[in-house]
């Protein structure tokens, strides 16, 4: 991959990896078949986030909602996230990968939930890439887990809810301590956020592909970055506001 404008380099890429078991039909195989290939772009997105310079990638791995999935397609999915974690941790860490899991963790069965807290511990001090996989996670569940602790702040006598804005409700959100999202991207060729990260797209770019998670290669990060780069980000100013500024 031709390196782009540094300037131009999204610093926080988000991604909802959606195609996998599609892309397993396509092929006559069952769906694990195609969540196992997708790990395999997952590996791939990390490498080449690293090498153009993105400082945080968040992948939307596990819903709030997949849960109503059927029973041996979850039992699946979290078969492969135990291997994943067990078998990419060491590599991700020689990397200087740091791995956070966001979501409602306590949904989780207390092995695999150790297994996360034992890599996100490891793993702590890199700064390379911030990897975030977003698990039992949704937008909606963000928002209130916030307010929530808003609302206990008030309770405590903290602060007043008067006091409660935008910039202090964002603080108890999911990734607040990290650089706001600049991109957003979805494969297999749907056209909607599907209840992620909703309180951070706000003012993110959106980028939408037919591409199926699995076949999400080089060629399609850089287009998508491309894309991203040929943006006018007016953050509610105008482009001649935008002009003057730089």
């Amino acid at each position: 991959m031709t390196s782009a404008d540094p300037a131009r380099i999204p610093r926080h890429i988000a991604i909802v990896m959606d195609g996998n078991g599609r892309w397993a039909k396509l092929r006559h195989r069952p769906r694990t078949f195609g969540h196992n290939a997708g790990r395999k772009a997952v590996r791939n997105a990390v490498e080449n986030c690293l090498r153009q310079g993105v400082k945080v990638l968040t992948l939307f791995a596990f819903s709030s909602e997949n849960w109503q999935r059927p029973q041996d397609e979850v039992g699946a999915l979290m078969e492969l996230f135990v291997r994943a974690l067990d078998k990419e941790v060491d590599e991700l860490h020689s990397n200087g990968v740091r791995i956070r899991f966001v979501g409602d963790l306590g949904s989780f069965e207390s092995g695999l939930r150790q297994r996360m807290m034992a890599a996100m511990a490891r793993t702590a001090g890199n700064d390379a890439l911030h990897l975030n996989i977003a698990v039992s996670y949704g937008g909606r569940w963000d928002i209130v887990q916030a307010a929530r602790k808003a609302a206990e702040a008030v309770a405590r006598g903290e602060l007043r809810a008067e006091d409660i804005d935008e910039k202090l409700l964002g603080h108890w959100m999911c990734l607040a301590d990290l650089p706001p999202l600049d991109l957003f991207i979805r494969t297999g060729g749907e056209y909607r956020v599907s209840n992620f990260l909703l309180w951070q797209l706000a003012y993110a770019e959106l980028h939408f592909t037919d591409t199926l998670w699995p076949d999400f290669d080089e060629a399609c990060l850089k287009s998508a970055i491309d894309d991203y780069a040929r943006r006018e980000r007016r953050f509610g100013k105008t482009g001649e506001q935008i002009a003057q500024k730089a």
